[in-house]
């Protein structure tokens, strides 16, 4: 299996990594669905653009706890690693990622197309100048713009905004290029993502699932399923193409 799908990546022309909330769940940051998701504990409410308008304050509270506290000692993982690591060897062409951590550039991936954004920038809802988190103090909320004094936002997709450009027209030009997609980590079940997928397959690409269960994907569109942990079958699946 691992050496099946080694050759194949190692004989595409072109691979693309299409990443969803599995690849960093073992980075310590939880799905947002699921048994242990997000969701559970906040009510997704919260990251709805409307509610968001009409009460920035309380969003943002919950946003600061999940995203900036929760997340923000978070470091990339083996599974991000070997990604990079193909990438830097021109055995892979670009990550398109469903996550907003940005845990695929801090492990060195240089493509990235960031299908849901990105927390590392904040953007003012009113004027749209952009700023680096790190230049904000989340002590006082909601922050508001040095421009404008409009609220900032994390540059993130929230329910009811469309997916921003050009990760979207990025991601899905992909699907017409690429002869081998990487799947790791992703349920297939969130809109409009999960057709980016089913594109390739349509246009030819080979698909090599790593999940540790069944996704929409397995048993429609995968032609190799690698049932393991991202970072378990990254390893392993490096240590084939390394042969």
């Amino acid at each position: 299996m691992y050496n099946k799908a080694a050759r194949i990546i190692k004989n595409s022309k072109r691979v693309i990594a299409f990443t969803g909330a599995g690849i960093s769940v073992e980075s310590g940051i939880p799905p947002f669905r699921g048994k242990n998701g997000l969701w559970n504990k906040y009510d997704p409410k919260s990251f709805d653009i409307n509610y968001f308008h009409n009460n920035p304050r309380e969003s943002w509270e919950i946003i600061r706890d999940i995203f900036y506290d929760l997340f923000g000692s978070v470091h990339p993982n083996a599974a991000h690693y070997a990604l990079a690591q193909l990438e830097a060897h021109s055995m892979l062409s670009a990550v398109i990622t469903q996550n907003v951590d940005h845990l695929h550039q801090d492990a060195g991936s240089q493509v990235v197309h960031e299908f849901h954004g990105s927390l590392k920038h904040l953007v003012c809802l009113a004027c749209h100048e952009k700023y680096a988190i790190s230049a904000i103090d989340l002590n006082i909320l909601p922050p508001l713009c040095e421009n404008c004094s409009g609220i900032l936002k994390p540059d993130v997709i929230f329910f009811g905004e469309a997916i921003p450009e050009p990760a979207r027209t990025h991601s899905f030009n992909e699907t017409t290029r690429a002869d081998c997609f990487l799947l790791i980590g992703t349920t297939g079940t969130v809109m409009p993502a999960n057709m980016i997928p089913v594109q390739a397959k349509q246009n030819g690409a080979t698909i090599i699932e790593i999940n540790p269960h069944h996704s929409e994907y397995t048993r429609t569109i995968t032609d190799i399923f690698i049932k393991e942990n991202a970072t378990a079958a990254m390893k392993a699946l490096m240590d084939e193409i390394d042969k």
